[in-house]
């Protein structure tokens, strides 16, 4: 090899998208260089790019090309290994062809555990134009605490400017978020990951039971492609999916990781600023994302491939769909202190204008992830109202009764709690989410 070929190849960059990555140098085991690579970083037309234009160590790039795996069975053999063997696996397989996905919240242990393995890593995050001011400076802050550079990937700004001039600036507020996430996500994401073979993400079992309660530690990802193109050309890591957010958690806080300033201020689920806020006691902690949507909204689509066919039945309101078409799922709340209402016994409790008995009903769904969050405490009230003289009730309302409860019954989104006076027949909502036992009894106090 001519000398002029080696000090191409020596600076070469590595590639994410349509953005050059300026490359640290390691030493043998992994370790940063002090002296930093001389680089340029410059704009790339995508449409230039060719698949040779990525670099890879040579060694990890002949283990890709030639090593065919079964990534179903290195899931399963993975399944019980720590996150940091798992992060030390996806490293080792995929060398500069994989980046870890960060969103500026807890997931700063994928960082972590990728420093501890002492192999070289990158990391890209989403810079939507949305994101608080704790989050911009947070990126800044794990940038200097690791000593890397985070791969920003941005929107394109004809797509943002159509999208702000023709619906405004909280158009998602009036109809979804989904078109938002779609211009200021989504389409940045895939034009990324079509310059990787394979991604790491954060995503937990534990974090949306609607979607992500099955994830494996390795996938074939089912949504996006990778520098490859077509189906099974991207493989998408997930080390944490086991782990507890309390794990999490006090991993962070053993290896003194530096966090987002939100956390300390309720924020839990970390997004754009205008559909992120702070959970509240009882509350499941993607109830802080776009709160004024049914819990079945609550992926942006960046983990689209989560949503199975059953799912959509979910969020349809019909539950798991059977080869009959017919439809069950686990109910919640069941106790001996709560009674469950069919649709002519919330009727008739509508027309009553004189009660001999206050009521406190739940409209809810069982598959709805807030839902399930709230029946301990919802189960522990209506143990302490018995023998009271409120009654405690239940009203399915999902499916065929939704528009139902829409019309007659104020649901707007699950779970909604309605209480019915003994002399009223106007039925009052429950106004807060707060959803623990000592807030639902001020309000059931406050009102019987």
């Amino acid at each position: 090899m001519e000398a002029d070929e080696r000090h191409d190849m020596k600076n070469a960059v590595p590639q994410i998208g349509s953005i050059r990555v300026l490359e640290r140098p390691y030493d043998g085991i992994g370790v940063k260089l002090s002296q930093p690579r001389r680089s340029f970083v410059k704009p790339i037309n995508a449409a230039e790019r060719q698949h040779t234009d990525s670099v890879l160590p040579h060694i990890a790039s002949e283990a890709i090309q030639t090593e065919a795996v079964d990534f179903e069975q290195l899931a399963s053999q993975l399944e019980n290994a720590s996150p940091l063997q798992i992060m030390d696996t996806a490293l080792a397989k995929f060398g500069n062809d994989i980046a870890i996905a960060f969103s500026g919240a807890e997931d700063v242990a994928l960082i972590e555990y990728a420093r501890l393995t002492g192999r070289p890593f990158r990391v890209f995050s989403l810079d939507t134009g949305r994101l608080n001011p704790e989050t911009y400076r947070y990126f800044d802050a794990v940038e200097k605490h690791y000593g890397i550079h985070i791969e920003y990937v941005f929107p394109d700004a004809v797509e943002v400017q159509g999208l702000v001039r023709s619906k405004g600036l909280f158009s998602f507020y009036e109809d979804g978020h989904q078109e938002c996430c779609r211009v200021r996500k989504v389409r940045p994401l895939r034009r990324a990951l079509k310059g990787l073979r394979a991604w790491i993400t954060g995503q937990r079992k534990d974090q949306s039971p609607g979607t992500r309660s099955e994830i494996p530690v390795v996938q074939v990802d089912p949504a996006f492609e990778g520098i490859e193109g077509g189906t099974g050309s991207l493989i998408k890591w997930n080390p944490v999916a086991n782990m507890k957010g309390n794990d999490i958690w006090n991993f962070l806080r053993t290896m003194n990781v530096p966090v987002n300033s939100l956390h300390s201020q309720g924020y839990i689920s970390i997004g754009c600023e205008p559909c992120t806020r702070a959970v509240l006691p009882g509350q499941h902690e993607r109830e802080g994302r776009w709160w004024w949507e049914d819990a079945k909204a609550k992926e942006c689509g960046l983990h689209k491939g989560n949503i199975k066919q059953q799912d959509d039945a979910h969020l349809n309101g019909n539950g798991v769909v059977h080869a009959n078409g017919t439809a069950t799922v686990t109910d919640i709340f069941n106790s001996e202190n709560v009674i469950s209402l069919s649709r002519t016994g919330i009727e008739n409790l509508i027309r009553l204008e004189n009660r001999r008995k206050p009521w406190l009903v739940v409209l809810y769904a069982p598959w709805c992830p807030y839902c399930q969050a709230m029946e301990e405490s919802y189960v522990d009230l209506a143990e302490k109202l018995a023998g009271s003289g409120v009654k405690v009730g239940k009203f399915r309302a999902d499916g065929d009764q939704k528009e139902f409860a829409k019309h007659e019954l104020k649901l707007g989104s699950f779970p909604t709690i309605l209480f019915f006076p003994e002399h009223s027949s106007q039925p009052i909502k429950y106004p807060s989410e707060k959803r623990d036992v000592d807030s639902l009894m001020a309000f059931v106090n406050a009102l019987r």
